[in-house]
């Protein structure tokens, strides 16, 4: 194999495992909402700007994110791949924080005017996750404070989830209790941090 394949093969491996090169890191401590505000202050300014326009909690914006991504900003999902060696795309063209899909981030930049967003931004992301669930609020009557069918909403699509898409999989049923769970956690810990004023 020539020295020129053997580099490109080996960008290839690297830009296919976590979706980029590294430039998307996660903050260390993911388990505690102050230790994540403390390593990133902009993140609780994101999230008290959300929270401030749209009505949804910082905690559970965070446990979605938490879900959606592990707060790697770049992430995206896993390469399909056919006989075992060849990709053929990935499973979807959710991305970023929030993993908006193109079609639904799309309608977002529509409907805000914010067409400079990106989904790499936390300001952005967070502000999507708020307009999201805003419109679930308005449309299927779920709480802004109800992490765990909020996320099944956002998961499933609005329709999806009128549908009741949600209860034939167990493991989505499963996952949105860890999120409510989370989100609790969040909750618990910012009211006792200074990272945390202002958003509980």
């Amino acid at each position: 194999m020539s020295r020129f394949l053997r580099a490109v093969l080996v960008l290839f491996v690297l830009s296919s495992c976590g979706g980029g090169l590294g430039y998307g890191t996660s903050p260390r401590n993911l388990d505690n909402a102050c230790a994540i505000l403390d390593e990133r202050p902009e993140y609780a300014r994101a999230f008290r700007a959300a929270e401030r326009r749209w009505g949804v909690p910082a905690h559970v914006q965070m446990a979605t994110i938490y879900q959606e991504s592990k707060f790697v900003s770049d992430a995206r999902t896993p390469y399909r791949w056919s006989l075992g060696v060849i990709p053929t795309g990935r499973i979807s063209s959710a991305y970023g924080y929030s993993q908006a899909l193109d079609g639904t981030w799309e309608e977002y930049l529509a409907e805000s005017g914010r067409f400079g967003a990106r989904r790499t931004d936390i300001h952005d992301a967070a502000d999507f996750i708020g307009w999201y669930m805003a419109k679930s609020t308005e449309r299927l009557g779920i709480s802004p404070f109800d992490a765990r069918n909020q996320y099944l909403a956002y998961h499933e699509g609005r329709t999806g989830f009128a549908r009741g898409s949600q209860n034939a999989k167990p493991w989505l049923l499963r996952v949105s209790g860890e999120v409510e769970d989370r989100a609790a956690r969040y909750r618990a810990q910012l009211g006792t941090c200074r990272a945390g004023r202002g958003l509980v």
